[in-house]
């Protein structure tokens, strides 16, 4: 197992007072699973997956039916969604759902599979530790169990079931795997390669089991693309100070900003 060091990685990013800087970085070659780059002491820590989860939701969706295509079902927010989500209604398809990382869209779509196939599509993924229970006594694991709540994965189980989705392992069909591949955000690369990717946010846990706005954590996963080539990936990055910056869109940027140099050494 080969071990690269990410450039950049012992480098702190500054955003606003918050000092974050990646704990893991994951590259493995999509077809033979070998590990191109290991970087990070918590690479088997799990955490919540926040909205990387849509990746795993998606497949869901599109084998249950319950999505269509791209651009079907346009669902509207609405007063089952929350009062601030009814407020700025608003119609979404599932290629804008995993663009934008449209929250309620998610809700809606794991209450259309209930708690029963919820579970067994994620027991089925083995994904995490497939806990959908939720928040303890809130009865809240439906909608939300992937949000800084009891699911919980590591970097290496997202390369995992990465890993599983691309070379198509999962118990879904076939369709529900294109489809799920034809919604995932495109980033171009300058030296040809593309990359395809999801982030998320999450927050850290006080003491008190509350949740600490002040400490977020934030994912970039997903796969590089050239020619005959893939290469998966996952960056999970820890804040430990307030910020303004949400941790998901600066864990991607700043991966993007290094995977040219990364990719070019393998």
């Amino acid at each position: 197992m080969k071990r690269l060091i990410a450039a950049g990685a012992s480098s702190l990013l500054i955003a606003g007072s918050a000092v974050a800087a990646p704990v893991c970085t994951l590259m493995a070659d999509a077809v033979s699973g070998a590990i191109l780059a290991r970087d990070g002491a918590e690479c088997g820590a799990p955490t919540t997956p926040a909205s990387t989860f849509k990746i795993a939701l998606a497949l869901m969706g599109f084998d249950s039916g319950a999505l269509t295509d791209a651009h079907a079902p346009l669902w509207t927010s609405g007063p089952d969604d929350g009062p601030a989500v009814s407020d700025q209604k608003r119609s979404v398809n599932p290629i804008e759902w995993m663009r934008d990382s449209v929250v309620w869209y998610s809700r809606r779509l794991t209450r259309t599979l209930g708690q029963e196939k919820f579970q067994r599509y994620v027991s089925a993924f083995a994904y995490g530790n497939r806990d959908l229970s939720g928040d303890s006594g809130r009865d809240n694991g439906l909608t939300g169990a992937w949000l800084s709540s009891s699911l919980l994965i590591s970097p290496d189980g997202q390369i995992s079931f990465l890993r599983r989705l691309w070379n198509r392992r999962l118990p879904v069909s076939a369709d529900a795997y294109d489809k799920t591949l034809s919604i995932m955000p495109p980033f171009p690369l300058a030296d040809g390669w593309t990359v395809y990717g999801k982030t998320g946010t999450g927050f850290r846990r006080k003491f008190d089991g509350a949740l600490d706005r002040d400490r977020q954590i934030g994912w970039f996963v997903g796969w590089a693309i050239k020619g005959e080539r893939t290469v998966l990936f996952a960056r999970l990055i820890r804040d430990e100070g307030p910020t303004d910056t949400r941790a998901g869109p600066r864990a991607r940027d700043e991966l993007l900003a290094e995977l040219p140099a990364l990719l070019a050494r393998r």
